[in-house]
């Protein structure tokens, strides 16, 4: 146990992020460099090494917290990245990017704020990363032995990554022209910077996975194909079939898809472009959808120097403290967040749904009309008398995705079978029908988190293992069923 008196002297501490008007004028990540280490061995200290850890379970990596806890209490940093490491292939996107259910399962949180795990997590792999913890894990010997990754997201690089460690030979195919997927494209620069993706890669090019960017499996090259060349083929390509509006107006020019708008943003921070070609720059911004990617959308409007920003969310606003009866804890309960986008301005709007657009004589958006809705026989009901419009010169819709991408034809061509919520079925070992086909990520569960997307990759990888050895010793923190305190 780190400290049995920790969590009794030591109060809860964050990293800390830098003022506002410092911030809004650059695309760096938001949080004050070096601002962890020095209080990061104290926080580690408020873990009370409990009897039953429920942390464990609140991660669907079952992370080893508290061991790695005790390590960072005790500044013993490569044992804290060993034990890090032997869960989590990337704990430097879940330590900056995952919502953290681990802290909302802290039994330190029944009555007080929880450890902050999150930031210990990070401390641990960004002094790792400096001291050259990590190193790239080459296979002793190779099985002969080929599989196909599609989609390289955190899902796919996570079973890309064990298969290659277990002695396969790995390719992982992207569509977009770089590698990552929406950690790359879907996350903004001031939330994650993307040298830690940089550098993942490198590591794994080191292992000897390789990559092919620029190819859509479906259209540049077809699936039938790809099976034929591989062994074994893993699916990680995401559930990126947004959730559109169809209301009168959405033809009108300025109104995008969140993942329209924020992968161009990013492709500036690459160098591609020099100013975004969708840009908030002196716009009225309105954005439909109060989850993260909403959030994500607002940081970045902040940044390209939006008029005014405004968040609109058709749920009522959540409560600051967590319910006991509907959501008691382990669970990880839905509260109001503010995030360090709302941090810095805008407005946020709840319990009210767009009813139209309005455009000016060339077809640009102008003007968004919308009513306060309320729960009527468990129905979302407008509300008469409430309809009013604001300034719209720019709308994104961040109101989530509906599954996997039908238009290339993948799940034609393989002749996939779907789930009842139209994502691709799979059985235990997270094989499709379709054999030596496997599915992970959000393809085969919907849109999830991060962390559940290398837990499922962890897991798919496990699967094939077995399916080309005929057993295996990878781990396999979750089976596709699974569903722990997170949901």
């Amino acid at each position: 146990m780190a400290d049995p008196k920790g969590f009794l002297n030591h109060g809860r501490e964050v990293a800390r992020t830098r003022p506002v008007e410092e911030r809004v004028k650059d695309w760096n990540e938001v949080y004050v460099p070096g601002s962890l280490l020095p209080i990061i061995s104290k926080q580690a200290s408020r873990c009370m090494d409990c009897g039953i850890p429920f942390c464990h379970n609140g991660c669907p990596l079952g992370n080893l917290i508290p061991e790695w806890n005790d390590f960072a209490y005790r500044e013993d940093w490569a044992a804290a990245s060993e034990r890090l490491h032997a869960t989590n292939n990337f704990p430097e996107f879940t330590g900056r990017l995952c919502p953290a259910p681990c802290e909302s399962a802290c039994v330190l949180g029944i009555n007080q704020p929880p450890v902050t795990i999150k930031n210990v997590e990070v401390s641990i792999i960004d002094k790792a990363w400096e001291t050259g913890d990590v190193a790239p894990r080459i296979p002793e010997r190779l099985s002969g032995k080929t599989v196909a990754v599609v989609g390289s997201g955190p899902a796919g690089l996570a079973a890309a990554q064990q298969l290659t460690r277990a002695g396969h030979t790995v390719a992982v195919y992207e569509r977009a022209d770089r590698i990552g997927g929406l950690l790359r494209y879907g996350i903004p620069e001031f939330k994650m910077e993307k040298r830690h993706i940089n550098r993942r890669i490198e590591q794994m090019r080191a292992e000897g996975t390789r990559f092919r960017t620029g190819v859509e499996i479906g259209r540049d090259l077809k699936a039938t194909d790809l099976k034929k060349r591989y062994d074994a083929v893993v699916l990680a390509v995401g559930a990126t079939t947004p959730r559109d509006l169809p209301v009168p107006g959405r033809e009108l020019k300025g109104i995008h898809q969140a993942m329209e708008y924020l992968p161009l943003a990013n492709k500036v921070q690459e160098g591609d472009y020099v100013t975004s070609p969708i840009s908030a720059e002196g716009k009225h911004v309105v954005v439909i959808g109060g989850g993260d990617t909403g959030a994500d959308c607002v940081g970045t409007a902040h940044r390209q120097g939006a008029a005014s920003v405004t968040q609109l969310e058709i749920m009522p606003r959540p409560g600051e403290e967590r319910d006991p009866v509907s959501q008691p804890w382990p669970t990880f309960p839905m509260l109001y967040k503010v995030t360090s986008a709302h941090e810095e301005g805008g407005e946020r709007i709840y319990s009210v749904s767009t009813t139209h657009f309005e455009g000016d004589e060339d077809g640009n958006v102008q003007w968004l009309h919308m009513t306060e809705v309320e729960f009527v026989d468990g129905k979302l009901t407008p509300k008469p008398g409430t309809e009013r419009k604001i300034p719209a010169q720019l709308v994104t819709l961040a109101m989530g995705f509906t599954g996997t991408d039908r238009v290339n034809g993948l799940v034609e061509q393989f002749g996939l079978e779907l789930d009842a919520r139209g994502n691709i079925a799979r059985d235990a070992d997270f094989q499709t029908n379709v054999p030596g086909v496997f599915v992970a990520g959000d393809a085969g569960r919907g849109q999830s988190l991060i962390v559940w997307a290398i837990a499922e990759g962890r897991s798919a990888a496990r699967g094939v293992d077995r399916y080309l050895t005929g057993a295996s010793d990878l781990p396999a923190p979750i089976r596709p069923t699974d569903r722990a305190l997170t949901v």
